[in-house]
């Protein structure tokens, strides 16, 4: 799941002003435009783009009614922009002349503010002014003049809220929106706009440790067949290689080569040079290359801090005095709690426990791992108190957290904000109501894994705090035990980041996994053991928490060897389709074309899989690939660009984070979402659309789906430096549990299945195709299989079917939807779309199956790509569907059954 943002801007609506106009209505105009700029205004086709919000007590819908908008205001409340209508697809340029036209009416007389405004910063207005509307339609016209800089994304906004006092519920109609610009002798186009000429060799900005691999890849057409390594201090040629590898990349729909360099490793600063594809931006090779872009991303967390002053000295411009110190009501009662501490989550002043749990995880993990790369030097406060900094920061945290459990129940809070998102403030200016918003069993959940993690990291430290660590975690457990799920979803009058879920069953997963490790307990074993018979969970996110409770597992003493193997098992089967993935794409990484909210948190998780991987199966192809996902973020993607801010040639310099806003410079070291497909924010569907997967993002303040950033983005960056080895120390090789089986016998995971036989869970394979399936459990069924031929035989689709068989709770019947179906080919022509694949539910012996036919007349070339199918079901009343797990997969090939 992702941080919800849809209603960011109705906060920031604080900052309009409705400025009244003396201008004529019914200004006449001399010329006409042919080109509607409002594409939807006519509503022939329905709502189109249009959109609205309500905050402040404002109530409503919005539709069309016909032929024309309708919208339905039940509640005016406290603000004319209580309720907002809005359309943002068109440009203003400077020195235009524009006639705006429109017909409204309103089923009682009232006034209406319309505006065209700035969509950022200070909202401005560019033209504004109040109408009074009646039953009867009339028609508006209004001609002005943009004096303003060019604006790619203004808003059309209608405030129907309390412009001029509450109206009863009541309907205003807009029809006929027509925007044309009807003068532009004086326009210069896309002044703004010069392209900026991109970077065809990229890498890692910041560089390399000497003894590292080191690879570049040439974006485009490339003419070169070398390259040149050179050094930047001298001059000269220090290193020659070649350019191969070529191939195209379905996520940057580009062509590209690589070479590799990884020979050079005399310490020194460096950059690749060609004869037609220019050159790469400079880096260092050192031993202790990463060591600033590692303290800067780990103060961040310090920077984040919410109720405590932030001297100059330590946080320089972005300093600020205690903030958000005032007792918040507990959502739905007259009772006000303190809850002032912990982390700023984003680049809002929210404090969620969900997030920050991941957070914390990251960092006791990257603690538990490398403690020598968590120094007592590293910028933060309590630095120089003789205790590591991390221990410190993290200590800060979990001190918030306590306070957000319930004392008398165990429960814990989801999180605590102001009802809606601030304007562009410093933290201590945000002086609204803090609300804390209801208990939520995935709050609880986690705050009960965190904490068992926090008595396990301080027990040999400070033993009193690390016991209240763990009697929290306990009755946080109890509390899980009498509940039954409370998935959390905002309340209609919070705004404000949601954190919801659609299961609490990973979080209790963690818990249970969690709080044996720490205590051994059996009653925690049990719940755990009987989690994973069900269905092994996974993910490294704050929305599927799986992978925290493995770790926790693989680590933990005296386990159980047919529950450690099954474990285990998942850990390396992840890895493996990660590295799959990785080697099939041009820069390294594993998103395919699936790159959304938080991408590049999604890269540095798995990142941390191959990680986890490793420490329970040395396969060295784990760590090689993981450091080419930190690469990535580094500066080796198609964008060209270090995704850290401050790091590198280039970065981002406009991060989403209202301190960065506001003092107009961003703080150094956070990493931002990255590249989102799904263009959730209204400037990147204005400047991304029709790029592709890979490079959808916007370095803009406003483009907070592509540009903000996270302590939860920031944690595995963090992790991923220390874990790899690059700063500090650590051992990546021991297997778990100290590297003896405490049980007694082999170390479980290691030499033969104990209980005889093939290992757990572990498939005899077919002769004919590799088969993944990935499957996400909830309401619906939503899964992707990859299909790759396993040998030198082509194989025919129209004679292949999958049997997959599977339990679940009910017995209701189910629909069938195939999303998407295609070849991703390593050779032209590329890409192959599919139609016609079907799913049929039934059953036989071994049980109930989905039958997945690709009907297809096409023959897969081996070693020529994979078939990707996405599809999804759910049951025919879409009713949550509990305790779904898979069984097994049939193959079905030229009527021959592969198991």
């Amino acid at each position: 799941m992702r941080k919800a943002f849809t209603l960011f801007l109705s906060a920031c609506m604080f900052f309009c002003t409705v400025s009244s106009s003396t201008s004529m209505l019914w200004a006449q105009t001399t010329q006409s435009s042919t080109s509607n700029l409002i594409k939807d205004g006519n509503f022939e086709s329905g709502i189109g783009i249009w959109g609205y919000f309500t905050t402040l007590g404002g109530k409503g819908t919005l539709g069309v009614n016909q032929g024309q908008l309708e919208a339905n205001i039940q509640d005016c409340g406290t603000e004319s922009y209580s309720m907002q209508v809005n359309y943002d697809d068109f440009k203003l340029y400077k020195n235009g002349k524009y006639v705006l036209k429109f017909d409204i009416s309103s089923s009682v007389n009232r006034q209406v503010d319309y505006r065209i405004q700035l969509n950022s910063g200070d909202y401005r207005g560019y033209v504004d002014d109040r109408i009074s509307t009646t039953p009867v339609m009339q028609t508006i016209t209004k001609t002005f003049t943009m004096l303003d800089e060019t604006d790619k994304m203004p808003r059309l906004a209608f405030n129907l809220g309390n412009v001029d006092g509450a109206v009863a519920s009541h309907q205003v109609r807009i029809d006929n929106v027509e925007l044309y610009l009807v003068d532009d002798s004086n326009v210069v186009y896309d002044e703004e706009d010069k392209p900026v000429e991109e970077k065809k060799v990229v890498l890692n900005q910041i560089g390399y440790k000497p003894e590292e691999t080191k690879t570049v890849v040439f974006r485009g057409a490339i003419e070169d067949t070398k390259f040149s390594v050179v050094s930047v201090d001298t001059g000269t040629t220090v290193y020659e290689g070649n350019i191969s590898n070529s191939r195209y990349d379905a996520a940057t729909q580009e062509n590209t080569c690589s070479g590799d360099f990884s020979s050079v490793k005399t310490p020194g600063t460096y950059k690749i040079v060609t004869t037609h594809a220019g050159e790469s931006y400079s880096f260092k090779i050192s031993e202790d290359v990463y060591q600033n872009v590692f303290k800067d991303a780990f103060k961040m967390f310090y920077m984040q801090r919410c109720g405590q002053e932030l001297t100059s000295t330590l946080a320089g411009k972005w300093s600020h005095p205690t903030c958000h110190t005032t007792q918040a009501k507990i959502y739905g009662t007259n009772e006000t709690i303190d809850v002032s501490g912990g982390w700023h989550d984003a680049g809002d002043y929210g404090r969620y426990v969900v997030a920050t749990s991941k957070a914390v995880a990251d960092l006791l993990l990257a603690y538990g791992d490398n403690e020598a790369a968590f120094t007592d030097q590293m910028g933060i406060s309590e630095s120089g108190n003789g205790v590591s900094d991390l221990l410190d920061e993290v200590k800060n945290q979990l001190d918030w957290m306590f306070k957000m459990q319930n004392q008398t129940n165990g429960g814990v809070y989801h999180k605590v904000t102001c009802a809606s998102f601030p304007g562009y403030v410093m933290p201590q200016e945000e002086t609204g109501q803090l609300i804390v918003c209801p208990i939520s069993t995935t709050a609880t959940a986690d705050f009960a894994a965190v904490m068992a993690m926090g008595y396990e990291t301080y027990k040999d430290i400070d033993l009193a705090y690390a016991n209240k660590c763990l009697a929290a975690a306990k009755k946080a457990w109890s509390y899980l035990e009498q509940a039954p799920s409370s998935n959390f979803k905002n309340p209609s009058d919070i705004e404000t980041g949601e954190y919801g879920d659609t299961s609490d069953r990973d979080e209790r997963y963690w818990a249970a996994a969690q709080l044996f490790k720490a205590t051994g307990e059996a009653k925690y074993h049990e719940a755990f053991k009987n989690y994973v018979n069900q269905k092994v969970e996974i993910g490294f996110d704050w929305g599927g928490v799986g992978n925290y409770g493995n770790t926790a597992y693989l680590k933990a003493a005296s386990t159980d060897t047919a529950t450690y193997n099954k474990v285990k098992a998942s850990i390396v089967s992840q890895a493996n389709d990660i590295v799959t993935a990785a080697k099939n794409d041009s820069y390294g990484v594993s998103n395919g074309v699936n790159y959304y909210w938080g991408s590049n948190m999604s890269t540095l998780n798995n990142a941390l899989t191959l990680i986890t991987a490793y420490s329970v199966e040395a396969n060295a192809d784990y760590l090689k690939w993981a450091k080419e996902h930190l690469n990535y973020c580094l500066g080796k993607n198609a964008i060209g660009l270090c995704y850290v801010t401050g790091y590198g040639a280039t970065s981002p310099k406009n991060p989403h984070h209202r301190p960065s806003i506001v003092q107009k410079a961003a703080i150094p070291g956070m990493l931002v979402g990255g590249p989102n497909a799904s263009l959730e924010d209204t400037y990147a569907k204005a400047y991304l659309k029709g790029m592709a997967p890979a490079k959808c993002y916007l370095d803009h303040i406003e483009s907070y789906s592509t540009n903000e950033v996270d302590i939860y983005w920031n944690s595995p960056l963090v992790a991923t430096l220390t874990r790899l080895d690059l700063v500090g120390k650590v051992d990546q090789g021991q297997n778990p549990g100290e590297g003896e089986n405490p049980g007694g016998g082999e170390n479980p995971g290691g030499g033969e299945n104990p209980g005889g036989g093939s290992n757990p869970g572990e498939e005899t394979p077919n002769t004919i195709v590799d088969l993944k399936v990935v499957t996400t459990a909830g309401s619906s069924i939503n899964q992707t299989y990859t299909l790759t031929p396993k040998t030198t035989q082509a194989v025919d689709l129209s004679k292949l079917s999958i049997k997959y068989y599977y339990t679940k709770n009910d017995t209701k019947t189910m629909n069938f939807w195939c999303d998407n179906a295609a070849a991703q080919l390593t050779v032209s022509p590329w890409y192959v779309a599919f139609n016609g694949v079907t799913g049929t539910f039934g059953s036989d012996t071994n049980g109930n199956y989905l039958e997945v036919k690709l009907n297809q007349n096409y023959v897969l070339q081996p070693n020529t790509g994979s078939i990707q199918l996405q599809v999804r079901y759910a049951n025919n009343d879409w009713s949550e569907i509990t305790n779904f797990a898979e069984k097994k997969i049939v193959l079905v090939y030229d009527g021959q059954v592969y198991h």
